[in-house]
């Protein structure tokens, strides 16, 4: 019995697997933006060199990236970002200088709630945004001064969300695209690490998704309660390492 309900798992999961959707974004459009801190020497889930946290670099939403966890198609893309304005003050703040930086992805910002990087392929985050760039910031590699403020007026310098534009571009232009340690994978993490120098959307010089490599349901928490249960228990009996009866 149990050997049966262990394939019918499998089947179901390998379903989902197949017919996982994920976020197919414009090369140039509107996303949001937020900011978070990367401990030094961190290897985030692209599994790049640490050397690449000395330039500028940034996670993207989940269902952009094209993973639940470790590498997925969105690694070590370039995007040249400029900031627009901000979403969350009152007033919204516009600035009257423009600030871009191109940055490179090398982590995932996963899904969770109604957050900034929730969006799925049909529903947009809080600001009606597909996607959601998470900077790395403070960083040695941005200047303290990147994000444009008005004291006077809000009384904070930190905005936390701003609308942003974003352009694909080669990651020629990124600013650690000339040192040879700031690109590529740390080898020792194997099969879980993909970034490569400068992805161009063919599948040679791209990273798949490692979720759909391994089975692994896009998103575990909005999915139907009925599949989830059976994704979820399948997994469960795979690493249980329990072993199957009839």
């Amino acid at each position: 019995m149990l050997l049966h309900l262990w394939f019918w798992c499998i089947s179901v999961l390998s379903a989902l697997s197949a017919t996982a959707q994920w976020i197919q974004y414009p090369p140039n459009g509107y996303a949001t933006m937020t900011h978070y801190t990367m401990p030094a020497n961190f290897i985030a889930a692209c599994g790049c060199t640490t050397e690449t946290e000395n330039y500028p670099t940034a996670a993207m939403s989940q269902y952009a990236f094209g993973s639940s966890t470790s590498y997925g198609p969105g690694c070590g893309r370039c995007f040249n970002v400029t900031l627009l304005n901000t979403f969350t003050s009152d007033p919204p703040f516009y600035p009257t200088e423009t600030k871009s930086v191109i940055i490179k992805v090398t982590d995932l910002c996963p899904i969770g709630g109604d957050g900034w990087c929730s969006a799925t392929p049909s529903k947009p985050n809080p600001a009606g945004a597909y996607i959601n760039f998470d900077l790395v910031y403070p960083s040695s590699a941005i200047p303290d001064n990147f994000f444009p403020s008005n004291v006077s007026l809000y009384g904070y310098t930190d905005f936390g969300v701003w609308n942003i534009s974003y352009a694909t571009v080669s990651c020629t232009d990124w600013a650690g695209y000339k040192n040879a340690a700031a690109l590529g994978s740390v080898t020792s993490l194997g099969s879980a690490a993909c970034c490569p120098s400068n992805p161009t959307g063919n599948s040679n010089n791209t990273c798949p998704s490692f979720s759909e490599q391994n089975g692994i349901p896009p998103d575990t928490h909005t999915s139907s309660a009925y599949p989830r249960t059976m994704a979820s228990l399948s997994l469960l009996l795979f690493m249980s390492g329990l072993p199957i009866v009839i």
